[in-house]
């Protein structure tokens, strides 16, 4: 099992869940997160006034995976998150020993 993670523009966030159902993903962990990567933030314009801004609104999405699934995930996230310019995000998956649904106590495969 698999923990697929991805850092995604905030209105890219509807299209990534659409396409994740649409695949039968049946759950995911959707937070708010902020960050920079190789463009270090941005300037902007208010008023007149320039400043930068450090730190670009992103959305963290988490989701558990059948190991077989993986790379379809991700593949679905992508296309899904992909606009062609500067800050689209970032995926990865990291390997998970343990899932246990906590009102059943089911685990592995069937606590997804």
């Amino acid at each position: 099992m698999r923990l697929i993670t991805a850092i995604v523009k905030p209105f890219k966030l509807d299209d990534v869940k659409a396409a994740l159902e649409q695949f039968g993903i049946k759950g995911m962990t959707v937070s708010e997160a902020s960050g920079y990567g190789r463009q270090r933030g941005h300037t902007e314009v208010y008023r007149g006034a320039e400043y930068q801004v450090d730190l670009v609104p992103k959305v963290r999405i988490e989701v558990l995976a059948e190991e077989d699934d993986t790379e379809d995930v991700i593949d679905v996230i992508v296309k899904a998150a992909h606009t062609g310019k500067i800050g689209d995000g970032k995926v990865w998956s990291v390997p998970v020993d343990t899932v246990i649904r906590v009102r059943t106590g089911e685990r592995g495969p069937e606590a997804l």
